[in-house]
């Protein structure tokens, strides 16, 4: 099992759209409480400086949306890492850009958010199952955190493509938490907030950054409930 004094201390994590935002500042965050990581993100130039800048960091170049991809991902992120404790599914797709009425999405635009934030974790997260399981049977539990976000579960005008992936993916993370219950995987579904972030700046540019989150405060907060859905081990008195 992990430790109690740092359950992530060792641990093997996994996470797409790692190379800017949240995606990024998890990397950074958990390689600071002593993970083994491996990122995945589209641009080779940004997975390679990004691994760079962080020495111990395993940069994987691959887009989560396309299925043919999934596979040399997934093979790449248990090579590099030797296995897997934990998935954070963070990879995500506004749809149309500028944000639009659903009425006048484009059928393309709504492909490509639910390819990216509900079929690329369904993919992913059943292509690492087995190394996910193994892991939850030696060390005593393993966890898949998918990133959610309050359109989930709020309707609001404009944000339809997103809004609608982002509620099938925190059902299909119920569902799944459900059925994996008995193989000790743990499945997460987190809405951050409102995120100072590229992603943030491309759906609402008009926002001012000093009211939202800043990425590292989110990445620790994701990190705390990783730690405390990992089994740790009981302190001998």
């Amino acid at each position: 099992m992990f430790t109690k004094s740092n359950p992530v201390a060792g641990a093997r994590i996994a996470i797409t759209g790692g190379t800017s935002g949240l995606g990024l500042a998890l990397v950074c965050e958990l390689l600071d409480r002593g993970a083994q990581v491996a990122f995945v993100a589209r641009g080779r130039d940004r997975v390679e400086r990004v691994a760079r800048e962080h020495p111990g960091a395993h940069g994987i170049v691959g887009d989560v949306s396309v299925k043919e991809e999934i596979h040399p991902i997934a093979i790449q992120i248990v090579g590099e890492l030797g296995g897997l404790d934990v998935l954070v599914n963070n990879a995500s797709d506004l749809g149309p850009v500028p944000l639009a009425l659903l009425a006048d999405t484009d059928c393309e635009a709504l492909e490509r958010a639910l390819a990216t934030n509900v079929l690329g974790p369904f993919r992913l997260t059943k292509t690492l199952l087995g190394a996910l399981s193994a892991s939850a049977r030696e060390r005593g539990g393993a966890v898949v955190l998918n990133v959610s976000s309050d359109a989930a579960v709020t309707a609001y005008p404009s944000w339809g493509a997103y809004g609608a992936s982002k509620a099938a993916l925190r059902h299909m993370t119920s569902i799944w938490d459900a059925e994996l219950a008995t193989e000790g995987v743990r499945l997460l579904s987190i809405d951050p907030g409102d995120m100072d972030t590229p992603l943030h700046a491309l759906a609402v540019p008009d926002a001012d950054p000093a009211t939202l989150k800043r990425p590292d405060v989110a990445a620790r907060e994701l990190a705390d409930a990783i730690e405390a859905a990992l089994p740790i081990e009981s302190e001998v008195p």
